[in-house]
């Protein structure tokens, strides 16, 4: 009996070691960081939304207005707020929409010199809950100023992304055209003062998830 106890335990740690040695585990160290080109096309590419479209409409659309004597030849700078509320992505492309209109306002604010004012609409919760401390005496009045009413705007930001999709079924090339529209919307008449496009089609083996 106890010779049969013996084999048994011999022969289970004999498939323990042979299925460890059959195992075979890559404790190789993963490739080093490497700082790439947010302008240009990285290692990693696919048909959706990447950084150098981002970089590249958000310039464009920035040069447009900024030449839109419509809203930067005015005697008082005009109000604008520029966010993502009312920017909607209709696309089959997955992409934070922020990071679109934040990289747009902020380079316009930046380059405008004062002749566009941002009104931080998207803040205003923040900025009511602070003058109620101002004028119910809890906080001093600041050093700024103080006004009757928080800024009114006179244009907001709207757009769209939109895409169209097709697929060779024999190579499972997919190829994406993206059309991204910018536009200024009057907020009293409701007229569009300024009209911004941007277009781009990719065709790639996409096997690349965004994030």
């Amino acid at each position: 009996m106890r010779q049969f106890v013996l084999t048994g335990i011999t022969l289970i740690g004999g498939l323990l070691l042979t299925g460890c040695g059959a195992t075979k585990i890559d404790n190789s160290a993963g490739r080093a960081t490497v700082y790439e080109d947010a302008r240009s096309p990285g290692k990693i590419q696919g048909v959706g939304v990447e950084s150098q479209d981002i970089m590249a409409v958000t310039d464009q659309m920035m040069r447009d207005m900024l030449s839109n004597p419509q809203l930067v030849n005015r005697e008082i700078a005009p109000r604008i707020i520029i966010d993502s509320e009312y920017f909607t992505n209709e696309s089959s492309s997955r992409i934070n929409k922020n990071m679109l209109t934040d990289r747009l306002r902020i380079n316009l604010n930046r380059a405008a010199n004062g002749r566009l004012t941002f009104v931080g609409r998207e803040f205003a919760d923040m900025v009511e809950k602070e003058r109620e401390l101002k004028r119910m005496g809890v906080v001093d009045g600041g050093t700024i100023r103080s006004t009757q009413a928080t800024a009114g705007a006179d244009f907001r930001l709207v757009g769209r992304i939109m895409s169209l999709d097709a697929m060779d079924t024999r190579s499972q090339e997919r190829s994406r055209y993206h059309q991204i529209t910018f536009e200024l919307i009057d907020l009293e008449l409701g007229t569009y003062v300024w009209s911004g496009m941007y277009e781009f089609q990719k065709t790639a083996q996409d096997d690349i998830i965004y994030r």
